[in-house]
């Protein structure tokens, strides 16, 4: 079973993994990573006729889901009459984190991380790792000393 945390404003990073991997592990994602296929005509083959109702189908769902789990408060402002992929553009650019106040906040952890006792000291130093990790990624060079 797959849970999806409500969005809650704090938490958008979270909340778009449980997203993505709940709509992937229930095979509907089509509509996520897609573009909506043309409409049909009448000169429409069985496979276009197949991949249309498969992404409509997973349209459906995908918003669906991810209007669910969204706090009521939040959802204001956000468009109504638009696919799947476009409301997680809308959210993301909603919720859109400076990349300057990501730096800040690991660092701000890292740098005041201390050893209390509890638990090993190999998870304290794989916690260490894991922010100077995000760090780089994010192109901030730390000297290993």
């Amino acid at each position: 079973m797959v849970t999806i945390e409500l969005l809650t404003g704090s938490n958008f990073k979270k909340w778009k993994e449980d997203i993505e991997f709940a709509m992937e592990m229930t095979d509907v994602d089509l509509s996520l990573v897609t573009d909506k296929p043309g409409e049909l005509t009448v000169t429409s083959t069985d496979d276009e006729k197949l991949v249309h109702a498969a992404w409509m189908k997973s349209n459906r769902i995908c918003l669906l889901s991810m209007r669910r789990s969204i706090l009521d408060h939040l959802k204001s402002g956000l468009p109504t009459d638009c696919t799947a992929k476009e409301l997680m553009t809308a959210i993301s650019e909603r919720y859109r984190v400076s990349s300057n106040a990501n730096i800040g906040s690991l660092l701000q952890v890292l740098f005041n991380m201390k050893y209390d006792g509890n638990g090993g000291v190999r998870d304290y130093i794989i916690r260490m790792v894991d922010y100077q990790t995000k760090l780089k990624a994010l192109k901030v060079d730390l000297s290993d000393t």
